[in-house]
């Protein structure tokens, strides 16, 4: 079927234009980690032979990997949201790297980077806590005509009643904010602190309903996983790449501990497959 379809060439394009395996050792595995290799290597194994394809076996560099996850992933939700549209009507805006300050919940933040880039002082007082997430999916402010659809509920530009709320685009014209979208092609412990700290932010300084906080990542590790998965709601969740194909290679890895704490997050429903982030975006 065609969700399937969407989540084969997303895999495919990760194989070809993301992975590489050099010296048996997968780009998003940790050399050291034996685990980590073995469940890499089998994950990949499972996944590139589905779609057909042979991963690079030159090295990558990290910066390019980074960027080519994010535009995969962003393409892969574009496509997949696009069929959506019955459960989620409206204008849509995808980007990458999406400037936090350009969208409605945050719109005061505009003052602070102003304020922080005049006054270096306070910059060095407060530090550069302003986010760029790496994928944004925000929704475009209506005009009247298109909230009222087949009724009378405005007249044209009436101001004196709903006068506040950002989805009239008579109050407001700045794209509101959806969806917040971290990709992390590895986890590292410091990598998982930055998640966190930009999600508490995105949380604390918003002026408006939250948006979606996730992230997707391709980290073979239930450990690492775990320090992104396990703990308090300032997640909605994490999204595995593939995350059936890394269940079977925890089964074949064959060590107990590993396979139930990947059990404990997926049914306790902090760590789930990137075909159903889609879907959950919709909710």
């Amino acid at each position: 079927m065609e969700w399937t379809r969407l989540r084969e060439a997303y895999h495919r394009r990760l194989c070809t234009e993301v992975l590489s395996i050099v010296g048996n050792v997968p780009n998003n595995a940790d050399r050291k980690n034996r685990a980590s290799l073995a469940l890499a290597r089998e994950m990949w194994n499972r996944v590139c032979q589905r779609v057909q394809v042979s991963p690079a076996t030159r090295p990558r560099q990290p910066q390019t990997v980074g960027k080519l996850f994010e535009k995969a992933t962003l393409d892969f939700l574009k496509q997949a949201f696009s069929r959506l549209t019955h459960l989620r009507p409206g204008p849509w805006l995808f980007e990458v790297s999406g400037e936090l300050h350009h969208f409605a919940q945050y719109r005061h933040l505009a003052d602070l980077k102003a304020a922080l880039q005049t006054h270096p002082a306070l910059h060095a007082a407060l530090g550069d806590y302003l986010i760029h997430p790496d994928i944004v999916i925000a929704r475009q402010p209506l005009d009247d005509a298109n909230i009222n659809g087949n009724r009378h509920l405005f007249a044209s530009q009436e101001q004196h009643i709903a006068y506040l709320t950002p989805l009239r685009k008579v109050n407001n014209s700045h794209p509101i904010l959806h969806a917040s979208i971290s990709c992390k092609w590895t986890m590292r412990s410091d990598r998982a602190q930055n998640v966190r700290t930009e999600a508490l932010n995105l949380i604390r300084n918003r002026k408006g309903h939250t948006p979606h906080i996730v992230v997707v990542t391709a980290e073979p590790h239930p450990g690492r996983l775990a320090s992104l998965a396990l703990g308090t709601g300032d997640l909605d969740c994490v999204y595995h790449v593939a995350l059936p194909e890394l269940e079977e290679a925890l089964r074949v890895y064959g060590e107990p501990g590993l396979l139930d704490l990947f059990t404990t997050m997926v049914q306790g429903q902090r760590l789930r497959d990137i075909a159903d982030l889609p879907l959950d975006l919709a909710i």
